[in-house]
C-alpha cells in the first residue's frame, strides 16, 4: 500500500458533519511506520483538528519525530494543500526537502516540498538572543 492509499483511507474516518469536506494526511517517519490522521470537525470552527495534525500527534504519541514523507488528499477538482498552520507544523517535524504529495480523489498528484509550502518558516534560529 501506499502512502497516498493510507492518506485514502483514513480519509474516509474523517468526521465532517458540517462542511462534509474530508481529508486524510499519511505521515512516513524515519523508523518507516506510517502514522494517519483525518480531520475531525467541532460545532464551534476553531476547535476542529486538521487531518496533518492529528497524523503528526499520532506520530508523536508513538515516539517518532522526524517525517520522511507526506501524503494529503481531499475529494477536490485539485488537491488541496495543508493549512498555514499545519505548514508549520510539518516543518517542525520535516526538513526542507521532504517530499509532500497532494492529491485527490480523482487521481490528480502534485508533488513539492515542506520548503516548497513554506519558504519562509519560522525557526528555532528566530528564538536564538545574540
Amino acid at each position: 500500500m501506499s502512502l497516498m492509499d493510507d492518506a485514502r483511507a483514513v480519509r474516509e474516518r474523517a468526521y465532517v458533519p458540517y462542511s462534509n469536506f474530508k481529508v486524510g494526511a499519511a505521515l512516513r517517519a524515519s523508523s518507516g511506520t506510517v502514522h494517519v490522521g483525518c480531520n475531525v470537525e467541532n460545532v464551534a470552527y476553531p476547535e476542529g483538528t486538521c487531518a496533518e495534525a492529528g497524523a503528526i500527534a499520532a506520530m508523536v504519541a508513538a515516539g517518532d519525530l522526524d517525517i520522511q514523507e507526506v501524503a494529503v488528499i481531499a475529494d477536490s477538482p485539485t488537491p488541496v494543500s495543508p493549512c498555514g498552520g499545519c505548514r508549520q507544523k510539518l516543518a517542525e517535524f520535516g526538513k526542507a526537502d521532504t517530499k509532500v504529495v497532494l492529491g485527490t480523489t480523482d487521481g490528480l498528484l502534485i508533488e513539492t516540498t515542506i520548503g516548497e509550502l513554506l519558504p519562509s518558516v519560522f525557526s528555532t534560529e528566530h528564538m536564538a538572543r545574540s
